[in-house]
């Protein structure tokens, strides 16, 4: 893997497209810094302690948007309006019939789904500007303490309020914009690295953190080498996991050449959903807590300590039930993602189109509960594997071992991992190209 990274390095066009792509995360992480005026520090200190409710979803937006939200900079929504964007797109794909055109017709269909996807970013990035902004004044979340005091649309509120969403919109347009450049003229996902060096940029004060408690020093340190090698071991083992499914193909005429038939598989992935279900889940559970923090306190005294058992409940992310909610809500959300992606793709008709066939099985529907079928019981493994993921550090503390000792939290290191992998990919096809030797052994 050295004598690859020399060659990448020693290569003009290669060694250009990293400097690019480091160069863009210091400009980004620069942006990260850059604060939205009006806002209460001391406010943004207590939320971000995860004293509040909430916490776990501020945690995953803070990962999200690279940092940026414990600055509460232009930033802070980051490219998680986009990633909404994109869901709902997917989403709305098998249900619109313009949708589900654009979808068959190619790089050109793909290319008009992902205009319309930058065009639903805009009024996302405004709406949850507003929301964000709102529950945070509101001091739903910061138990009174409101990070943006002076927010609303009337009298001389209205200007400034106008001013901070147009700024966070821009800021998250800014940053898909930087993402896109990535892709476009570095190395990787240029999204995914963008969210990488965020969780990237908070490790050394994690390890600082870790470090700072000499009574537990040396344990804190053999837990976290210890978890996060088995963590990644996993991660890399159920992201790389596929089943190939054989696919034989007849002769085919195409003009006046004949094309003879072949065998070749369909990889489908352990692991199709990635970690989406990892953030739906933790968006419904926060919920409750945002919604009782109202009722929190109201004279009905049932209502008010009902509120309060729901916001410590769901909001403070301790407790066997809040883990094992957690965890069945990661499982239900990865079977409804990953069946909603592998619906899109439309593979029965598209072997069928293409002449190809499963052997044993007959073309048309009984392929396609053939598919759906095999793709069910191999998302089993993975919506177990997303779920331990997920709750890995409710385990911990049920052992007294406080969170903080992974560094990253674990569905951080799980992007990580991905975003790693995946440049490393990129990295091999460039340098096969020109005849070295990749960094993935196989």
């Amino acid at each position: 893997m050295i004598e690859a990274v020399r060659h990448a390095w020693n290569l003009p066009d290669l060694r250009k497209k990293i400097l690019i792509t480091v160069l863009i995360l210091a400009i980004y992480r620069l942006a990260a810094h850059v604060p939205v005026p009006g806002v209460d520090r001391e406010a943004l200190g207590l939320l971000l302690t995860g004293q509040t409710a909430a916490s776990g979803l501020i945690g995953i937006l803070n990962m999200l948007s690279g940092g940026a939200v414990a600055n509460f900079s232009i930033l802070a929504m980051g490219v998680y309006p986009y990633i909404t964007a994109q869901i709902i797109i997917q989403l709305l794909t098998p249900i619109i019939p313009k949708l589900t055109e654009l979808n068959k017709e190619g790089e050109a269909g793909r290319n008009k789904l992902n205009m319309y996807t930058y065009y639903l970013t805009i009024p996302m990035s405004a709406l949850q500007a507003i929301g964000q902004i709102r529950l945070f004044s509101a001091g739903a979340l910061t138990g009174g303490y409101p990070i943006v005091p002076n927010f609303g649309f009337s009298g001389a509120y209205l200007l400034p309020s106008l001013t901070t969403i147009i700024t966070m919109t821009a800021g998250t347009m800014f940053a898909i914009w930087l993402g896109e450049l990535i892709t476009e003229q570095g190395i990787g996902n240029g999204l995914s690295i963008i969210i990488f060096g965020g969780i990237a940029s908070q490790m050394p004060s994690n390890v600082a953190s870790l470090l700072a408690d000499e009574s537990n020093r040396w344990l804190y340190i053999t837990l976290f080498v210890a978890l996060t090698a088995v963590t990644v071991f996993f991660i890399v083992v159920v992201q790389e996991g596929t089943r190939r499914i054989p696919v034989q193909y007849g002769k085919r005429v195409r003009g006046r050449r004949q094309y003879a038939g072949g065998s070749t598989h369909l990889p489908m992935k352990v692991n199709t959903a990635g970690m989406i279900p990892l953030i739906f889940a933790q968006s419904i559970l926060t919920f409750p807590a945002v919604v009782a923090q109202f009722f929190v306190g109201v004279e009905t005294q049932w209502v008010a300590n009902l509120a309060t058992s729901v916001s410590d409940l769901f909001g403070q992310a301790t407790g066997w039930v809040y883990w094992v909610t957690y965890f069945l809500f990661v499982l239900g959300f990865t079977y409804f993602y990953t069946d909603v992606m592998v619906q899109q793709q439309n593979l029965p008709d598209m072997l069928q189109r293409q002449g190809g066939y499963v052997p044993g099985i007959r073309p048309g529907k009984p392929t396609e509960e053939y598919l759906n079928a095999v793709v069910r019981r191999i998302t089993l493994a993975g919506a177990l594997f997303l779920g331990i993921v997920a709750v890995l550090p409710g385990v911990i503390q049920l052992f007294g071992v406080k969170a903080s000792v992974l560094v990253i939290s674990s569905a951080g290191l799980l992007i990580v991992v991905g975003v790693v992998i995946d440049t490393m990919r990129q990295l091999e096809a460039q340098l096969l190209m020109r005849h070295y030797e990749g960094f993935i052994k196989r």
